[in-house]
């Protein structure tokens, strides 16, 4: 059993019940600085071991797996804290604020041998689980272009979040592009549109309401083009992904409660497009925990999180998630995204805002967000000299 410990119990709650269902996971602790809170979900869940203090926490050696659900600036930290504590992390979106925590973590995890993933919601959500498929078998033909949107009104929002570069919480659109095919990032070029207001500018000194950028893969022939806003721009919240196929092409709807549209080639101009249902990918999942794929904890809508009352529970990405990690452990395997991927997903976010202020430079991704080539086999390479000789 890997034993469990979940820190920051707003989003981080979703995940209670789900370890505490899974047949190879305990949940052995929880971590909220409200006491009041920590209290109370401690004893609706009955959970014995609670933490209002971290680093408490990291010196608990019941704890194999910690679990981070804390505000955006305290990722890249607790992350780092957790991994030099022995600890395995799996984090929420973005993986770190800064290159260099990225680059931390990524050297702290090659240095123990622990593993790391970043939960991106997208690529365990049930459309693009759904596309991966369509792809596996063929039915896109050979795909062409990728795009994705997030766009957000985070008025109201914690005090963290007022003038948020758009683009430092891009992963929700650069983690489909990439993992589709487990590409990866090579360069990017970003430009900035409109301007938000006044005392939203100041915190973080961003100008732009929106963001668009375009991402080269490294290669491959496929560029991906994302875009963000956060604030001042009128839109229902929509996560979408966009895959263009040279025999089929997925479209995300546009308005929350439609179906996703197929386009189908050469058919007849109407019956090119069709609207698709996408199915539930419970059944990837061990049976006690396929329900959480379509219900939050709570029964009650009072309760809901704001993972379920915009977005419908992330497309039912909860289980997969923990479901990830705890297999990727139990197999002694990295999960995905490892500490690489994580670093090249949040890093395009990262560079992208970095090219936007500068007028659409582009920007390299650092060749430690890269996967290293892998090796030629000895063997392999020995018969191919030979092969070269014996054709001298």
């Amino acid at each position: 059993m890997i034993k469990v410990a979940i820190v920051g119990l707003g989003f981080g709650a979703e995940f209670i019940p789900i370890y505490q269902r899974h047949p190879d996971a305990e949940l052995v602790a929880i971590c909220q600085r409200d006491r009041k809170k920590l209290e109370q979900l401690g004893n609706h869940f009955g959970i014995g071991k609670r933490f209002s203090d971290y680093k408490q926490l990291l010196r608990d050696p019941d704890i194999d797996l910690v679990h981070i659900n804390t505000p955006i600036p305290d990722h890249g930290w607790m992350s780092i804290a957790a991994l030099e504590a022995g600890k395995h992390v799996m984090c929420t979106v973005p993986m770190a604020t800064s290159l260099e925590e990225c680059k931390k973590i990524v050297q702290l995890v090659k240095k123990t041998g622990l593993r790391y993933m970043m939960a991106e919601t997208v690529v365990y959500a049930r459309e693009f689980l759904y596309v991966r498929d369509l792809v596996k078998r063929g039915e896109l033909g050979k795909v062409q272009f990728l795009q994705a949107s997030h766009q957000q009104d985070m008025d109201g929002w914690p005090n963290y979040w007022p003038g948020l570069p758009p683009m430092h919480y891009a992963t929700h659109c650069v983690g489909p592009c990439l993992a589709l095919e487990r590409g990866e990032a090579e360069y990017v070029s970003c430009f900035g549109s409109g301007t938000i207001r006044k005392e939203l500018i100041k915190k973080y000194r961003s100008p732009f309401a929106v963001e668009t950028c375009h991402i080269k893969l490294r290669n491959s022939d496929v560029t991906a083009r994302i875009y963000r806003s956060l604030f001042d721009t009128a839109r229902q919240y929509r996560e979408s992904f966009d895959v263009y196929g040279s025999k089929q092409s997925f479209e995300w709807p546009l308005v929350e409660g439609e179906s996703p549209v197929l386009h189908t080639a050469k058919r007849p101009e109407h019956e090119i497009p069709a609207r698709v249902t996408v199915p539930d990918f419970a059944h990837l999942l061990p049976e006690p925990i396929r329900r959480f794929t379509t219900k939050g904890v709570y029964d009650s809508d009072d309760n809901q999180h704001l993972s379920f009352t915009q977005g419908a529970g992330h497309g039912g990405s909860h289980p997969h998630l923990a479901h990830e990690m705890l297999m990727a452990l139990k197999d002694d395997r990295d999960p995905y995204p490892n500490a690489v991927e994580s670093a090249n997903i949040t890093g395009v976010g990262i560079l992208a805002h970095e090219s936007a202020l500068a007028g659409g430079k582009i920007m390299k991704l650092p060749t430690w967000t890269l996967r290293a080539a892998k090796k030629p086999r000895r063997k392999a390479v020995a018969k191919k000299k030979a092969a070269g000789r014996a054709k001298k």
